[in-house]
């Protein structure tokens, strides 16, 4: 039985239901393991799970250990995390930001654009909130960084977007936002990993071709998200990246990976990205 850790999130449960579910087949059989990201992030830097769901962010500081699937990930345009804010707030360096977590690709965007931010960090959904009242564990907040469906919602708490990190990204590279990839450990025989992948992709086939298998399931573990959220989220980030990275998508890996070495947020590496 393989472990297999995705979040709770709607466009993980819509990829992973038909695996999790046994509807379609895959090297060896799995069962779930559902986190939020950054815990998934931290299980990986500890080789927790032979196969996850991380940030890409997260992903550069294990290469040495996992390898990633071309299925299964999240990336693409209008996808990124945003900023937001209570008031009117311009330049954010020297000021105090709520994130979602140290190996988050959010963060890591957050950094090359205002490299002098002070950062405290929470669990995703408390950002919003602690923007919202100011302040967090007794210690004042300026903004917010936010991601997953908090894009959606940020207006029903008062909040201000202050800046797009993914159509900043887009602006400045021509690429699309690599978010989040599936991983699987390296000494994982290499027909193991390709078969994986393949059950991933086919996982995702069977989500398209019989939307209504999954909607119970995703509506299981979608929190208190509404089902016209619930399926934003799904339209945004599954996409056809999600079937395959594609040579595009493999452009965009390696240039966060650059700008992450470039600022020391990540070791430089010889490993191969994907599974081939």
């Amino acid at each position: 039985m393989l472990e297999l850790g995705y979040s709770l999130c709607p466009n993980d449960t819509f990829i992973f239901h038909a695996l999790h579910a046994g509807l379609v087949r895959g090297p060896l059989p799995v069962r779930e393991v559902l986190e939020d990201v950054q815990t998934l992030n931290d299980w990986a830097v500890q080789g927790r799970l032979p196969m996850t769901k991380i940030s890409y962010r997260a992903y550069f500081s294990v290469m040495d250990r996992y390898v990633a699937l071309r299925a299964g990930g999240a990336l693409g345009r209008g996808v990124g995390p945003l900023i937001v804010t209570r008031g009117d707030v311009q330049d954010l360096n020297g000021r105090t930001v709520a994130s979602p977590g140290a190996l988050t690709t959010a963060e890591l965007l957050l950094r090359l654009v205002y490299p002098q931010v002070n950062v405290i960090r929470m669990r995703y959904d408390e950002v919003m909130p602690a923007v919202q009242r100011g302040g967090f564990g007794g210690q004042p907040i300026d903004a917010g960084l936010i991601i997953h469906e908090s894009r959606f919602t940020f207006h029903e708490y008062g909040l201000t977007r202050l800046l797009d990190l993914g159509a900043w990204w887009e602006e400045d590279t021509g690429l699309p936002l690599p978010l989040g990839a599936i991983l699987v450990r390296r000494d994982l025989p290499h027909d193991v990993q390709r078969d994986l992948n393949a059950a991933v992709r086919g996982s995702l086939e069977y989500a398209y071709a019989h939307p209504e298998a999954s909607r119970a399931y995703i509506r299981q573990h979608a929190l208190e998200m509404s089902d016209e959220v619930m399926q934003a989220h799904i339209d945004l980030y599954v996409n056809p990246f999600s079937l395959d990275v594609g040579e595009e998508g493999e452009r965009a890996v390696r240039e966060l990976h650059r700008r992450a070495v470039q600022v020391g947020a990540a070791p430089d590496t010889s490993q191969t990205l994907f599974v081939g």
